[in-house]
């Protein structure tokens, strides 16, 4: 007797209309025209001789058979999905070394994770320092990617995402607001963040110092929480022990950065390719400010 397989592409349609409630719904969903669905529902019934289904107005309602198969479609489309994410991923091998200042790691936590199970003969190396040095390593070859401030020493490359400056205390704590402002700065060179501050408060005529400096966040954030300094940062580096100065603060207002992924020159390889898409999947659709 020759042996018979279910279609999955049918099965899909099953579970569409099962999720979305209506054959006009689940057509929207796959991309299929009404008539589409309701022909491959049809379909399916004809291949196995039952009735899966009946018409309740314009929504459907599954027979008993209707709902087994359902169950059966749902493994069957799972374990083929993850058949072809095992298989895809085990073609993706070799290194990959990214570049991106320590502040910003945080921004790729969930891509790590997904770069991990998607690829894991890969073998990835994260290297932290500031936007300038990154872009620099990233000319001379020495790294496939990073992602970074960018600025007039490091120009170029592709903006990712938009975030605004703020300036931010303590959640609980903050030192007087008049001049001169203790600042917590980023180590001359460092960051654009530094230059910025400086700039904005020179233009407003205010005087300030400079209370504490470090090479990044971690190193700031206790001064800042402890509330013997302000500090500059994205809104994305808040964390739940800062908190925003808004206008009535009467500080000055600051700019937007930019942040971009740099590429090396060579012809990209598929680890990096594969986590580039990923970034910016992660990162671009959700622009701040």
């Amino acid at each position: 007797m020759r042996a018979q397989t279910l279609d999955l592409s049918l099965l899909r349609t099953l579970v569409a209309i099962a999720d979305t409630g209506s054959v006009t719904a689940a057509a929207r969903r796959l991309a299929y025209t009404q008539s589409t669905v309701s022909m491959q529902l049809s379909r399916l019934e004809a291949s196995l001789g039952v009735v899966l289904h009946e018409k309740e107005g314009r929504r459907i309602r599954f027979s008993a058979e209707g709902e087994r198969l359902l169950g059966h479609a749902r493994r069957l489309l799972a374990l083929n999905d993850e058949a072809l994410t095992d298989m895809r991923s085990k073609r993706v091998t070799g290194e990959l070394n990214l570049g991106i200042p320590e502040d910003y790691a945080s921004l790729l936590t969930s891509v790590f994770s997904w770069f991990y199970q998607l690829y894991p003969d890969v073998s990835l190396q994260v290297i932290c320092g500031t936007s300038v040095d990154l872009v620099e390593r990233v000319r001379d070859g020495e790294l496939d990617l990073a992602l970074v401030t960018r600025q007039r020493r490091s120009p170029g490359g592709e903006v990712i995402r938009r975030e605004p400056l703020a300036w931010a205390v303590g959640l609980e704590r903050q030192p007087p607001l008049s001049d001169p402002l203790p600042l917590a700065l980023y180590s001359p060179g460092a960051d654009l963040f530094r230059e910025v501050a400086e700039q904005a408060l020179a233009e407003a005529g205010r005087d300030w110092r400079v209370a504490y400096t470090s090479q990044s966040m971690a190193g700031l954030g206790p001064v800042v929480q402890a509330g013997l300094a302000i500090v500059v940062v994205t809104r994305s580096m808040l964390g739940p022990q800062l908190r925003a100065l808004d206008e009535a603060s009467g500080l000055p207002p600051l700019p937007t950065i930019e942040l971009a992924l740099h590429r090396a020159a060579r012809r990209p390889t598929e680890p990096a390719r594969r986590l580039a898409e990923l970034i910016r999947e992660e990162l671009s659709p959700s622009e701040a400010g």
